[in-house]
């Protein structure tokens, strides 16, 4: 069986990063005139990765639909793909690992233990799922990220806040930051949830209603779950101590098997 929809998207996904090398990067001498192709010749990744350049050809163009462990090793050094990247090209070659399956576990998480974990923290935390729906949040974070408990349920998404409400970018000191790793997150789970209708159906109203989402999607850069520790930086809400919030440390939980991320804000110690 045929899965040129999975091989499309790892031959975008390496041409995204082929466009995004420059020559000098990877050691080789342009050649006098002017370039046209932006980043990357095709060759040059062939070479770089010992491959045949009709064979990488391939691979962009969604012809070849099995390539080797080896020879997406050799593509991942050779487009200095980091650890989040590499994963994702391994994920689109073998697309039956990452199909999004209608009959996931209907387990949900044990929201009166997270409730309390994130209860004991001194600093405005959130459990959020691997789709950036809150699940749990303490008193602090209602002052300070977003105040959940008034919003519906449907609404309750780290995602559609940062890039639909108008008010949020004056919450970050660092919007563009943040938004340009929620992007990443969400490119991440793409292709493993065309099938999921709740997906799909936000994924279409980012389009539709943010120019900024679709600026940063066009990037197509990618992320795996792990918020680096200098990402976000919310302003503080006056009831709040009355004072700024500093960059936040994240630590990952699985909620019965469901990957979630647990959001410590911490204050900006005055003086």
């Amino acid at each position: 069986m045929e899965n040129h929809g999975f091989s499309s998207a790892l031959g975008e996904f390496i041409k995204s990063r082929r466009h995004r090398l420059q020559p000098e990067h990877v050691g080789i001498k342009p050649l006098p005139g002017r370039r046209r192709t932006p980043g990357l010749r095709r060759e040059e990744v062939a070479y770089l990765a010992n491959v045949s350049v009709t064979y990488y050809t391939w691979l962009e163009q969604g012809r070849e639909r099995n390539p080797s462990p080896e020879i997406l090793s050799n593509i991942s050094q050779a487009l200095q793909l980091d650890a989040d990247e590499r994963k994702h090209l391994f994920d689109l070659a073998a697309p039956d690992s990452i199909s999004f399956s209608m009959t996931r576990s209907s387990e949900q998480p044990d929201t009166g233990f997270l409730q309390n974990l994130v209860d004991q923290m001194r600093y405005p935390s959130f459990i959020a799922n691997e789709f950036a729906d809150m699940i749990v949040w303490n008193r602090g974070a209602e002052l300070v990220v977003a105040d959940f408990s008034r919003l519906p349920e449907s609404e309750r998404n780290m995602v559609t806040l940062v890039f639909l409400d108008p008010e949020y970018p004056k919450r970050l000191d660092n919007w563009e930051e943040f938004a340009r790793f929620m992007t990443a997150l969400i490119r991440a789970g793409f292709d493993s949830n065309k099938n999921n209708p709740m997906y799909m159906e936000r994924y279409e109203r980012l389009r539709q209603n943010s120019e900024d989402f679709i600026r940063l999607w066009e990037w197509h850069e990618i992320r795996q779950k792990a918020l680096p520790r200098s990402s976000i930086s919310f302003q503080a809400d006056r009831n709040y101590r009355s004072r700024s919030i500093a960059r936040p440390s994240t630590i990952i939980q699985d909620c019965n098997g469901a990957s979630s991320f647990l959001h410590l804000v911490r204050e900006r110690k005055s003086g």
